[in-house]
């Protein structure tokens, strides 16, 4: 029978942030009545290791300046002309038929806002359906732009080949013109997509009075410029990595605040900001269903990524059991996989510690995977069940945008923070002491605070190109 991790003893997810001086968070076992006198380490044991979680921006994304309380961008739409759920007037065996495009796909690229399909274009019908097969090509005689319909002359003898009242696809695919006559009527304007994002205010406080940075310890702490003998480092030392992976986990679950009823957060004056996993869960790709572990589940990726930007280079930041699946998927690739583990090549002998994992693989485009610690950690995501994320994919590179500040195309990483500043301000990171104690005199109050504040906003750019992996 199969064995299991016991729930019993676990890990501790008690904070180890206190608000005030209690015996929690300070040591105070100092009875020297006892003859016998413990014997003590100086440095604290790190338990949990490195207990930062940021690390996914770090690696993904750049910093630039913003001097607005708005972010705007334009991103490019599709080149060509493409139209779905068409409906259409004809029988099988007609030479011609006349087709109407839903409303809701006017994306306004015309002159006048209406169908982007003009006179004398031709045009390549297709029957939609999981059965379909007729397929037909024709040339467009004439557009009634008001009413959102076209005439279509088919080339084929035998006329149309589906259906009456079959809904189809159409994309334009040239033109064809008799001679001696006028050219292109009408024009079509470029239809860009534009997105925008704000930033949010971000702070943090420590304080400690004056007397008790004055108390000396005998337990050795890690301070913000090394390890010291003063408990109070540690708290203020912990406040501040606190508050640089809030820099980062903000940018990743933000969302605007729509919520206007009383009180809601929109209606107290609270407008939030647009995080990576909203943008990707609006205006990307989305698997759900737990984590995909096969081929033909790669294979479904590979062809909606295929229908997106193509970009060659993904990375997937995935939690531990993301990555054990896609190990277990391409280790099964192996002939010997089955049978036993193969050692594989360049002196990889038996003698040697096997390595079970990857780093990545080629399927229609290369994807590289590593581990995100914000997944994995049981006091953030690592401990969700409903709505949990098992990873996302990110295409690695730049794409072009038209910036609204520049007034010029301009290429950005995919994700990138905007941080507000100007000559006189800078908000990408600041921290600043007040009181009367720890060399700031700024007030009569005998305690030193340690304020920090930071006010940015993420940008994801063409997250039609992200993948999001719902468990």
């Amino acid at each position: 029978m199969a064995g299991s991790v016991q729930s019993v003893p676990g890990f501790n997810l008690q904070p180890s942030a206190e608000r005030v001086a209690l015996a929690t968070n300070y040591i105070t076992d100092f009875n020297f009545l006892n003859q016998y006198l413990p014997d003590t380490y100086e440095k604290e044991f790190e338990r949990y290791g490195d207990r930062s979680v940021a690390s996914f921006l770090r690696l993904v994304s750049a910093e630039l300046p913003s001097t607005s309380d708005l972010i705007k961008w334009t991103e490019q739409g599709r080149l060509h002309t493409k139209y779905v759920n068409v409906t259409q007037d004809g029988a099988a065996g007609d030479s011609n038929a006349t087709f109407t495009v839903p409303a809701a796909q006017l994306s306004g690229g015309f002159v006048n806002g209406g169908i982007a399909i003009r006179v004398g274009q031709t045009v390549l019908i297709s029957e939609e359906g999981v059965s379909a097969t007729g397929i037909n090509k024709g040339i467009v005689t004439a557009v009634d732009y008001a009413a959102r319909t076209f005439d279509v002359s088919y080339y084929e003898v035998g006329g149309q080949t589906f259906a009456a009242l079959t809904t189809v696809s159409v994309f334009v695919y040239g033109s064809e013109f008799k001679k001696g006559t006028l050219g292109m009527e009408n024009s079509l304007e470029s239809d860009g997509l534009i997105f925008e994002n704000s930033p949010i205010i971000i702070k943090d406080h420590y304080a400690v009075s004056g007397s008790d940075m004055a108390q000396i310890g005998w337990v050795e702490v890690e301070g913000d410029n090394g390890p010291g003998f003063l408990w109070y480092l540690k708290s203020q030392h912990e406040t501040r990595l606190r508050f640089e992976d809030y820099l980062e986990t903000a940018m990743i679950e933000a969302i605007p605040a729509l919520n206007v009823d009383a009180g809601g957060a929109k209606n107290l004056g609270y407008k939030g900001s647009e995080g990576l996993f909203d943008a990707i869960s609006k205006r990307g790709n989305v698997w759900s269903g737990g984590n995909p572990s096969t081929l033909d589940d790669f294979d479904s990726i590979v062809s909606r990524l295929d229908k997106q930007g193509a970009i060659e280079e993904n990375v997937i930041f995935l939690d531990r059991q993301f990555g054990f699946d896609i190990d277990d998927m391409l280790a099964a690739q192996n002939s010997y996989g089955s049978g036993g583990t193969s050692y594989g090549l360049f002196d990889n002998d038996e003698k040697m510690a096997l390595t079970l994992g990857f780093t990545g693989f080629r399927r229609g485009y290369d994807f590289y995977k590593s581990d995100w610690k914000y997944l994995n950690d049981p006091t953030m995501r690592g401990g969700l069940i409903g709505g949990a994320i098992s990873g996302v994919l990110v295409p690695a590179g730049t794409t072009t945008v038209y910036d609204n500040v520049l007034g010029k195309n301009a290429k950005r990483p995919f994700l990138h923070v905007r941080y507000r500043a100007s000559e006189t301000e800078d908000r990408k990171y600041k921290t600043w002491i007040t009181g009367s104690a720890g060399g700031a005199q700024t007030s009569s109050l005998d305690a030193m605070e340690v304020h920090f504040l930071s006010e940015r906003a993420l940008c994801t750019m063409g997250a039609n190109n992200f993948f999001l992996f719902e468990k």
